[in-house]
């Protein structure tokens, strides 16, 4: 489809596609979602993290605490229909959609009171929108376990009891101030009340959240608690056990299921190693071990977290740039627009819009306005993931 429309004036409007105004620099708006990188210490948490930034920038050492700064890099969300888009349209460059992952120093016991420096790291994890709990499913004697044995469900209950109490003490804190203060909003006492007594239980604020008013939300969105936040498990593996997972794999999964989780494979150690290794190398290497570039652990990974955060994706495309933009679902054409730039949504007209599997079938912008597939939409249109559009609009 041909290169996202910045209609500078009524003229240029009026001249079919028109062009941009020169000199005109769209200031690029970012959505700015983290997702955490969690779990107790020593489980792969740093080295995953490099591998997820191609950096060496997060210390990843045999010994507890060896990240007491959050480390953050911004990850490529991988989708193949990029190279589709560029290749149709020509493309000379091509930027795909992207996150930010935040390595959060490793918890343990007591970290909800204090323990290894444990309210310092719990308050990094309240900044970030989504929690990925890294969970050592290897065993290795080389590698120190702060608790001496590797058991995967027991480390994941240790990190989420942590998270559970420190939201309870932080619930606590706020219903005693609200019970001295009489202008407290009743909404905010009973969502209170009702978070606090899934928290007693041992359950996370999570599993409450389907069940609260509209209101009821946004007064516990004020408190950030940390099991309210949408969590993957990333099971860290041996090279051997990328493929299929292993037995602690399984009964990590059998506890995911039960909190309505999902499970990633991933061996941080591999992933680290690719980092070094040119695509080829990286594929070859890969298949000797059963698995597929395309959906190596960490590609699963970072899917698994777009999707976690409810984001969707839309296309712009043409000979210049095709790029992949981040929205979150249900968002409407001008919404999207005001991804690029303000003025898009300020002065949206109308959004000019092929489906992706339309626009390959039809292998052309052309083909597609000839096949009936291009559509013009208005302002209430919301955007389907993987639309491939063209923004009209008056500034």
């Amino acid at each position: 489809m041909a290169v996202v429309l910045l209609v500078a004036s009524r003229a240029a409007r009026s001249s079919g596609l028109g062009a941009p105004r020169r000199g005109f620099h769209a200031s690029r708006v970012t959505m700015k979602l983290r997702t955490g990188i969690v779990g107790m210490p020593n489980v792969g948490k740093s080295t995953l993290f490099n591998a997820l930034t191609e950096t060496q920038g997060a210390e990843a050492a045999n010994y507890p605490f060896c990240t007491i700064e959050p480390n953050t890099g911004v990850v490529e969300v991988p989708d193949p229909r990029l190279k589709v888009l560029a290749e149709i349209n020509k493309s000379v460059k091509v930027v795909p959609a992207s996150l930010e992952f935040v390595d959060i120093a490793g918890l343990v016991k007591g970290a909800s009171t204090g323990e290894g420096l444990g309210n310092q790291f719990l308050a990094n994890i309240r900044e970030c929108d989504a929690i990925t709990h890294v969970v050592r499913c290897f065993d290795d004697p080389n590698v120190i376990h702060v608790d001496g044995s590797v058991d995967p469900v027991r480390d994941a209950d240790v990190i989420n009891l942590e998270l559970v109490l420190a939201d309870l003490a932080q619930v606590e804190k706020r219903l005693e101030r609200c019970a001295k203060d009489k202008k407290t909003d009743p909404t905010e006492k009973a969502a209170l009340a009702k978070v606090k007594e899934v928290l007693n239980l041992g359950k996370p604020a999570r599993s409450l959240l389907p069940d609260l008013s509209v209101e009821e939300r946004v007064w516990l969105d004020r408190l950030q608690l940390l099991t309210a936040k949408k969590m993957i498990y990333a099971a860290n593996v041996p090279d051997s056990d990328m493929a299929n997972g292993n037995e602690l794999v399984r009964k990590l999964d059998v506890l995911a299921k039960k909190e309505g989780a999902s499970v990633v494979v991933v061996s941080a150690q591999v992933e680290a190693e690719l980092i070094d290794l040119s695509p080829e190398e990286r594929a070859e290497f890969l298949e000797s071990l059963g698995v597929s570039l395309d959906d190596c652990g960490l590609r699963r990974l970072v899917r698994a977290a777009y999707d976690l955060l409810g984001l969707r994706t839309y296309f712009t495309s043409g000979p210049t740039e095709t790029r992949a933009w981040t929205i979150q679902q249900g968002w409407t054409a001008p919404q999207a627009a005001g991804v690029i730039h303000g003025d898009f949504e300020r002065g949206f007209i109308r959004a000019e819009t092929i489906g992706y599997d339309d626009l390959v079938k039809a292998g052309s912008e052309k083909g597609a306005r000839d096949a009936g597939v291009l559509r013009s939409e208005g302002k209430e249109y919301v955007v389907n993931e993987g639309d491939v559009m063209l923004f009209r609009f008056n500034v």
